[in-house]
């Protein structure tokens, strides 16, 4: 016979699962964002030194040498910040999955039991 407490009590927990994985998954993007915007910002304000640098040199042998550390430099901040925002995404994802691990585990468990009866 069906019970309507039990269904209300598992929409409630459903419903709960559904809001924390949404609020985790919101923080998560929001992180992401300003990361990337604060990068993007550090990004441009770097490129305009370099040029205001390059534009005072007089040889080209010091043209090429700035030019050599700056294209090194945004390089290695490009790799790190690609690293770091993939770990921001690895946690968001792990983030979003942790509410329905037990809800999940749970109904395996029930599933398993069900085919072994």
């Amino acid at each position: 016979m069906f019970n309507f407490d039990d269904a209300n009590k598992k929409g409630k927990e459903a419903v709960d699962t559904f809001v924390k994985s949404y609020t985790t998954a919101a923080q998560g993007w929001q992180a992401i964002a300003t990361e990337t915007a604060d990068f993007s910002k550090k990004s441009f304000e770097n490129g305009l030194a370099h040029f205001e640098k390059l534009s005072g040199v007089k040889s080209v042998e010091a043209a090429v040498e700035l030019q050599t550390a700056f294209v090194k430099s945004s390089y290695e901040g490009f790799v790190a910040e690609a690293t770091k925002l993939s770990e921001m995404y690895a946690d968001l994802a792990k983030g979003a999955y942790k509410p329905y691990e037990a809800p999940v585990a749970k109904a395996t468990a029930a599933a398993k039991s069900a085919v072994a009866a």
